[in-house]
């Protein structure tokens, strides 16, 4: 896949981490992924006590 200088820019920006080395890395991206899901169920979580209100 064909990166894009956007997709590079929100990889460092999110996660300090240049995208090449997301792709290239499996340990990388692990720590990429485990971190976006961490991300996602604090979102989740906001939004559902925003729904409870």
């Amino acid at each position: 896949m064909n990166y894009t200088p956007e997709m590079e820019k929100g990889m460092q920006q999110a996660h300090k981490v240049p995208y090449a080395e997301y792709e290239r890395k499996l340990e990388t991206r692990l720590e990429v992924e485990k971190s976006r899901q961490k991300e996602y169920e604090k979102s989740k979580a906001l939004i559902n006590n925003l729904d409870k209100m």
